[in-house]
């Protein structure tokens, strides 16, 4: 008999008081309440006293649910447990832990988005000029006879190490080119340009905006792969104008842009992947990736950042200097 129900089914081992207790509810109503104790080897004052206790917990997930699938709806289904844990706890006295979020999602059948990447691919060919990836240190270990490469994306201050790339987004009526540029430190869009055309008057576009935001960026790193438009001489002109290093990743090594290739990823999963229907142009799109960069940067939390948004990570960092 209670083999059948659902709280004891999936138990190898003696379930738990709780579990009892929401066994012998889901029964009563079927088989006397005593003959129930009995078989689950339960006192009658414990059942209600764990009948009391399971009310109070229901009751606190019931209050909990509606939260979850608030802050769920206004991510436009994009986080997960970790990411909604987060915004409870910025938002409540009492810490909530993750596990329970996690339970309550898998009961509710809600998941933060996941889905495929796409990428752009820029290379066409190498200007014969040599390219210095300044994120990238060499480690020779000899005692296991190998070498190893350590990425340096961490930066402690805005304004130390910029990324760049360009990614395509296809429409029924043509292509639309996301050209960004990420601040390593805090992961915030500094500057970007939408086109459809990938050229090269899209990256000085892009670069004028970044540089009409500041002044002073001399000891920059500016870092991209080896796109064509990173390799003009124009392009390298206007970053030592400004005191800037440029970096270069390796040749055909999307690990040593990562931080911008996981961008793309989640942009696309979260606003473009499965919603291509809901395009009817290409300024619509266009219109979606702006909103979708402005949420981004002042409200999407991070899990690295402790919970706040680029643009509140930044904030917090400047009011610190």
């Amino acid at each position: 008999m209670l083999k059948k129900t659902p709280s004891l089914s999936s138990r190898t081992s003696e379930p738990s008081n709780e579990e009892k207790v929401k066994t012998i509810n889901e029964l009563r109503h079927k088989f006397p309440l005593a003959d129930l104790l009995r078989i689950c080897r339960i006192a009658k004052s414990s059942y209600y006293y764990g009948l009391k206790a399971l009310k109070v917990k229901e009751s606190k997930d019931k209050e909990l649910r509606d939260k979850i699938l608030e802050i769920y709806r206004k991510s436009r289904c994009r986080y997960g447990f970790k990411c909604i844990t987060l915004m409870l706890n910025n938002n409540s006295s009492e810490p909530i832990n993750h596990k329970r979020v996690q339970r309550i999602m898998h009961e509710l059948g809600i998941f933060g988005i996941q889905g495929k990447n796409g990428k752009y691919h820029s290379y066409k060919k190498d200007n014969g000029e040599p390219k210095e990836n300044l994120l990238l240190e060499k480690v020779i270990d000899e005692e296991k006879n190998r070498t190893i490469f350590k990425r340096h994306f961490e930066a402690t201050a805005p304004n130390q190490k910029w990324t760049t790339d360009v990614s395509e987004f296809k429409h029924k009526d043509g292509k639309l080119y996301l050209s960004p540029i990420m601040d390593m430190y805090d992961g915030s869009i500094i500057a970007y340009d939408l086109s459809i055309h990938p050229d090269f008057n899209q990256t000085k576009r892009m670069i004028d905006k970044a540089f009409n935001q500041y002044d002073n960026l001399k000891g920059l790193i500016f870092h991209s792969d080896q796109g064509w438009q990173y390799q003009m001489r124009q392009y390298g002109l206007w970053l030592k104008s400004r005191g800037i290093k440029q970096s270069f990743s390796r040749k055909g090594n999307c690990m040593d842009n990562s931080l911008m290739e996981n961008f793309f990823g989640i942009l696309k999963n979260e606003m473009y992947y499965g919603h291509e229907y809901e395009f009817k142009t290409i300024d619509d799109l266009k219109k979606a990736i702006e909103d979708y960069i402005k949420w981004y940067n002042e409200e999407r939390i991070n899990i690295k950042r402790k919970g706040l948004s680029p643009l509140q990570y930044r904030q917090q960092s400047l009011s610190q200097l």
